[in-house]
């Protein structure tokens, strides 16, 4: 008796607009370059500890001391905040909010759902949007350190300067586990072809 053959599946092809690409690798450029200018003001006159404070080695910092770790930083961050303006307009437009960021229907499968895929995306969409107000925070943040004269407003908001600059640093490892949360969780929900999507496929 001859065995019959079963056709193999194809894996699984994702495709990202190339909007979704470019949002992807100027976000990660710009938050790189913030992360290692913000890390040189920060060893120029640290938030905890004054100048005698935990130092950051200078291999990992961007700016040579404060004045040029101060450029690159508030570079970066227009570039930042315009990408993530644009990208707002573009799910606006293109209506992708609608499956990007959590609903109702996510809590419920987080709390009786029982497809392992559907939490993954049901988490996915839980840090995607948590992650919002914590990108505001360090805008805006970082707009009154940038412009304390012409925004002592936003001073006045957390109390004092030191509070300001405290609250701004504390964003950091919130953004950072973000990015570990959101990588580890696309790779749980496509692999490899998931993450090689957002970046570099098709753009090569």
């Amino acid at each position: 008796m001859e065995s019959v053959s079963r056709p193999t599946r194809s894996p699984v092809k994702f495709r990202q607009a190339l909007p979704a690409k470019l949002f992807h690798w100027i976000n990660a450029i710009s938050l790189l370059t913030m992360l290692m200018s913000g890390l040189q003001i920060y060893n120029a006159n640290p938030v905890f500890g004054g100048r005698e404070g935990w130092h950051i080695p200078q291999w990992f910092l961007l700016g040579g001391w404060l004045a040029g770790g101060r450029h690159w930083h508030f570079a970066a961050m227009w570039v930042f905040a315009l990408n993530l303006l644009a990208y707002g307009v573009y799910i606006l437009v293109t209506q992708r909010w609608k499956r990007r960021f959590v609903g109702h229907n996510d809590l419920s499968a987080l709390q009786t759902g029982t497809n392992p895929k559907r939490k993954i995306y049901a988490w996915h969409r839980l840090v995607y949007t948590a992650i919002i107000p914590v990108l505001l925070l360090a805008i805006f943040t970082g707009i009154g350190m940038y412009k304390p004269a012409q925004f002592p407003w936003i001073v006045e908001c957390f109390g004092d300067w030191f509070a300001l600059r405290v609250v701004h640093f504390a964003t950091v490892p919130l953004v950072l586990l973000f990015a570990i949360a959101h990588s580890l969780l696309a790779l749980k929900a496509g692999g490899e072809r998931l993450i090689n999507s957002m970046f570099w496929e098709d753009m090569l």
